[in-house]
């Protein structure tokens, strides 16, 4: 078996076949990876992801003759402190009709702290007939030590969404972005 010499000197050959194994990893990960996994995820129905602003509505007629269950998720990062839970757990609407709830979060730390929600619908091929008209997770989340704060959500379950879509869940994970503030305000 004949191998390849790039160079006469063994250590420097073998640092430019490592360089260029390195390259061909990073290569790997950006080129194929990503796409695979939007795909995986697109088929296994997980990491829907929504839309990152408000939805203007347009007049449509309520679905009465369909109900759809919406099940609200809240879930910390593990280095935040917060409580978080939606008021209701569970909800039953009807396709095209506007629909709020509201999430409770709690700080329970003595200093002020701003958190940033990231939502995620499931399944995946709910996301795009899902619309937030309003929603704490737009801006992020200031709260005082010792305090608590009502975040609402408006929602409209799109009248178009597929038919064999019964249940949606709305995921969101909280996440304590104080420290991401605070050197932003600092580099101003």
């Amino acid at each position: 078996m004949a191998y390849v010499r790039l160079s006469k000197v063994p250590a420097i050959d073998t640092a430019l076949k490592l360089s260029g194994v390195a390259v061909v990893m990073f290569a790997f990960v950006f080129v194929v990876m990503v796409p695979l996994y939007n795909v995986l995820c697109d088929v296994l129905g997980i990491n829907g992801k929504t839309a990152g602003s408000a939805y203007t509505s347009v007049p449509v007629m309520i679905d009465e003759s369909r109900e759809v269950t919406v099940q609200f998720v809240a879930i910390k990062n593990n280095e935040m402190p917060w409580g978080f839970s939606p008021d209701e757990r569970i909800m039953r609407v009807h396709p095209g009709a506007a629909n709020g709830t509201i999430f409770r979060a709690t700080n329970p730390t003595t200093a002020p702290m701003v958190a940033q929600a990231i939502p995620s619908i499931s399944p995946s091929r709910a996301a795009p007939y899902f619309h937030k008209t309003e929603c704490f997770c737009f801006e992020q989340q200031g709260l005082a030590g010792l305090a608590a704060a009502d975040m609402p959500l408006q929602f409209i379950v799109d009248q178009d969404l597929p038919r064999d879509i019964h249940t949606i869940t709305l995921s969101y994970t909280l996440f304590d972005v104080t420290d991401a503030v605070t050197d932003q305000v600092a580099a101003r």
